[in-house]
């Protein structure tokens, strides 16, 4: 998958299938199920190191996931997500770290925000660095939001995202997250751009979807959105797992005879 590759299946209207992993080992889990593209989160903040929030989040941090992603992907799309004041603070701040990401093995970078991170994206696509956007609920912007809300309810904040997806496409981003926003909000800005739109909470009109990878496979229960549906309830199979080892080590069954070295 190359991004001309993700910018093609828009056009013959085939559905994008993305995740988001952060290690190896469920890299090649995904490109084994076919996946297309692999977006390396910011998300790992709450689901791998236990945070309330992505904003924690550190540039050395995503460079070491992606680096594990980049290294494990054969044929997927590897996008990085810039975390929490990696692009916000200055144009060439953004560019530098951008490239950091590529230099780590990633194909493409992920930054939040509108028409206000423009600047940036032109930037960036201007010395060859592919950049997708994200609108609507943007988990960076969690205080500004006022907690994990829908966006674009209102009619004069659906135009500004459509302005805003709009003022990305024209500054070059190959592709665009839209977040927790309502159907119609997705269908009209979906409809009014040539570039993907992947959806997460945001209806099934989008060019393709993006879910949390811990969130599809049932691992992660802290905070289930209405918008995540579980395909596997691994915790569950995790827990009776680990509760059956322990047993048997407590009863003396493991290790057994077949376990053993003579």
């Amino acid at each position: 998958m190359t991004i001309l590759d993700f910018q093609q299946a828009k056009r013959d209207k085939k559905k994008l299938v993305v995740v988001t992993a952060y290690d190896a080992l469920f890299t090649r889990i995904v490109e084994q199920a076919g996946i297309q593209a692999i977006l390396v989160g910011d998300s790992l903040g709450v689901v791998v190191q236990g945070k309330s929030n992505t904003l924690a989040v550190t540039m050395e941090e995503m460079l070491y996931h992606t680096k594990l992603v980049a290294s494990a992907a054969q044929r997927a799309l590897v996008i990085a997500d810039m975390p929490f004041m990696s692009y916000q603070a200055s144009t060439e701040e953004a560019v530098r770290n951008a490239g950091r990401f590529l230099q780590a093995g990633a194909t493409a970078v992920k930054l939040e925000g509108g028409g206000g991170m423009a600047d940036r994206v032109r930037a960036m696509t201007s010395i060859g660095i592919p950049v997708m956007g994200h609108l609507g609920m943007t988990p960076q912007s969690v205080h500004v939001l006022g907690g994990y809300k829908v966006q674009g309810k209102m009619k004069d904040r659906a135009a500004v995202l459509l302005d805003d997806a709009k003022a990305l496409e024209a500054a070059g981003a190959f592709g665009l997250v839209l977040e927790a926003m309502p159907v119609s909000v997705a269908k009209d800005i979906t409809e009014a751009i040539s570039i993907p739109t992947i959806g997460i909470g945001a209806g099934p009109c989008c060019d393709g979807q993006v879910l949390v990878l811990y969130d599809l496979l049932g691992l992660f229960d802290d905070f289930v959105p209405k918008f995540v549906k579980p395909y596997a309830h691994l915790k569950t199979d995790a827990l009776q797992a680990v509760r059956r080892y322990k047993e048997e080590v407590e009863q003396g069954k493991f290790p057994s005879d077949s376990e053993s070295y003579h």
